[in-house]
C-alpha cells in the first residue's frame, strides 16, 4: 500500500516496527478480594501491549476463570495467571491444582448456577478449553485480536499516517535498506521522539507556540 504524505508517495506495506509481546505469569491465591487487583494488571499489560480494545473481555474471561477455581476448588486455591500471544490471537490461562474438577458450560435454560461462568466465556471467546498436566489443570481461552502476527500493530487512519511520517524521517536519516528493515518498538519510539522534536522546533521557527500546539495535540490525543 502506499500513501501520499505531504506531496511524497511513501511504501506503508507492514510496519516496520515490532511490538514486542512476551508472555508473562502472575501466582496467586483465588480469592474473591484478588480479582479487581487482577483485573487492574490485565489492563495495564494489553495498554502496553496496543490492545486496549481487548481489556473489557479479557477481564471479563480471567475474572470468570479464576471465579470458577473459588467455587469449584475452594477459596484460596494456589493458582496462576498466564497471559501470553498464540499467532494473532490473545491467550489467558489459569492453573490450579485440581484435576477433578473440570470446568463446563450448561444450557441457558437451566436453573443451575454451576456452569453459567464457562458459559460467558464461551460466548466471549474464540475458543476455551482445558489441559490437564498431571497434578494441574490449566483452563484456557482464546481472544482474536485483529492482528496478522504476534508482533503486530492494530490499524487506524492516525497509525498509517505516523508510519508513513517515520518511514520518511527514516529515508532521510538511514539508508533506504535499512529503513525497510522491521525494528524495534524502542527504535519507533525514539524515532518518533525525534520526529516530535524537530516539529516543536519548526513551529518555533515559524513564530508558534511549541507549548500551546503540544497542549491541543494532547487534548485531542485524549479525546
Amino acid at each position: 500500500m502506499n500513501l501520499s504524505v505531504w506531496g511524497v508517495v511513501v511504501d506503508v506495506d507492514g510496519c516496520r516496527f515490532n511490538v514486542a509481546r512476551k508472555g508473562w505469569e502472575l501466582p496467586f491465591d483465588a480469592e474473591a478480594a484478588e480479582l479487581a487487583g487482577l483485573r487492574r494488571v490485565l489492563r495495564m499489560h494489553l495498554e502496553l501491549w496496543g490492545l486496549p480494545g481487548l481489556v473489557h473481555d479479557a477481564q471479563i474471561c480471567v475474572t470468570e476463570l479464576v471465579a470458577n477455581v473459588i467455587a469449584h476448588v475452594g477459596p484460596g486455591t494456589p493458582t496462576c495467571l498466564a497471559v501470553s500471544m498464540k499467532g494473532s490471537r490473545l491467550r489467558l490461562e489459569v492453573s490450579d491444582p485440581d484435576t477433578r474438577a473440570l470446568p463446563r458450560v450448561v444450557a441457558r435454560a437451566t436453573e443451575s448456577e454451576s456452569g453459567r461462568g464457562m458459559l460467558t466465556v464461551d460466548g466471549v471467546a474464540e475458543s476455551w478449553g482445558v489441559i490437564l498436566r498431571g497434578s494441574s489443570k490449566v483452563t484456557w481461552c482464546e481472544l482474536a485480536t485483529g492482528l496478522r502476527s504476534p508482533s503486530d500493530h492494530l490499524d487506524g487512519p492516525q497509525v498509517t499516517r505516523a508510519e508513513a511520517l517515520l518511514g520518511l524521517w527514516s529515508l532521510d536519516t538511514k539508508s533506504e535498506a535499512t529503513s525497510r528493515t522491521r525494528l524495534s518498538v524502542g527504535s519507533g519510539e525514539k524515532a518518533a521522539i525525534d520526529v516530535i522534536t524537530d516539529l516543536l522546533h519548526w513551529l518555533k521557527a515559524h513564530g508558534c507556540d511549541p507549548d500551546a500546539a503540544l497542549d491541543r495535540a494532547q487534548a485531542r490525543f485524549e479525546g
